[in-house]
């Protein structure tokens, strides 16, 4: 692979047209090109095609671009690892977070690295859980942050270390809420209900309690996306279940109320390594401010 080659093809894939690629490179438009033409030989396909003035990616030409992506950002990360190292300077903290992690749960818990011996640098991404899994077997994060354990029919090496948990609360917008706090849990059955999507794990959970408590709340929506719920719950149109700990910022950002709590219902949070023991010191600062100053609520007796 001839990788000034990639990287031409790259810089004209981002600029949609080869005269603005050579432009920013400071070349003639002939010699990337006749490097793109090589590319193409080497690779035994087209990799643009030509639309209007611009040049549209082929689907080989899409293929051919998630990689170099990948390619030389993994190249400037070596980059950096290389002279941080060298210069006894920041300390390089690659954490893939769960999309199904709430944002402010995921600050929350990742905010003590910073705060940790040395400086460090945060590199954070959000991704599925499945593909950052991926990415922890092949090191190119150093943690994984997810409500769930790593399974382990994936066949990764690493350890689930347990943050936490929180008790799940119903919240509603104030007018909404008044309706059904009296005679909880009971004055949910065939309240207007946003909840999760199938796949999540809260979801599961949520299921069994309704059946446990004979309550058939009348399901408005299901999300993927449990801030797009929460959206939905502040404009009124559902109550809507997140983790107690987050009741302050949900009533300020979302004018939402607790209803109440299903106790026996609980979010986990899990740091997941290569390492069986923690030993990296911003995983550390993680897991000891998540056990001492942010979980809380796990010590709290179950209530229903």
């Amino acid at each position: 692979m001839n990788y000034k080659q990639l990287h031409y093809f790259l810089r004209v894939a981002k600029a949609g047209s080869i005269a603005r690629a050579a432009e920013q490179l400071r070349l003639a438009p002939q010699t990337i090109s006749a490097q793109i033409g090589t590319l193409e030989e080497a690779l035994g396909t087209e990799l643009f095609r030509r639309a209007g003035r611009r040049l549209e990616l082929t689907a080989a030409g899409q293929l051919t671009l998630s990689y170099a992506d990948e390619i030389f950002q993994i190249g400037r990360e070596l980059e950096e690892t290389v002279r941080n190292r060298a210069g006894r300077s920041d300390l390089l903290f690659r954490v893939g977070v769960a999309d199904v992690v709430p944002k402010s749960i995921a600050y929350r818990l990742l905010a003590p690295a910073l705060g940790s011996a040395g400086r460090v640098r945060l590199i954070c991404r959000e991704d599925k859980l499945e593909r950052l899994f991926a990415e922890l077997a092949i090191h190119k994060v150093d943690l994984v942050i997810a409500d769930r354990p790593l399974p382990s029919e994936l066949g990764v090496k690493g350890y689930s270390h347990s943050l936490g948990r929180t008790p799940i609360a119903f919240y509603a917008v104030p007018g909404l809420a008044a309706r059904y706090q009296e005679g909880f849990p009971q004055s949910l059955d065939g309240a207007p209900m946003l909840i999760p999507s199938d796949g999540a794990t809260m979801r599961g959970a949520l299921t069994r309690w309704f059946s446990e408590h004979q309550i058939e709340p009348h399901i408005v929506g299901e999300f993927d996306d449990t801030a797009l719920m929460k959206a939905f719950g502040k404009a009124g149109a559902g109550i809507f279940p997140a983790p107690a700990i987050l009741a302050d910022e949900i009533q300020e950002q979302y004018a939402a109320e607790i209803i109440g709590r299903a106790d026996s219902v609980a979010a986990r949070y899990y740091a997941i390594s290569v390492e069986r023991k923690l030993t990296h010191p911003a995983v550390v600062a993680i897991s000891e401010a998540a056990k001492t100053d942010l979980f809380v609520d796990d010590k709290a007796p179950a209530r229903s």
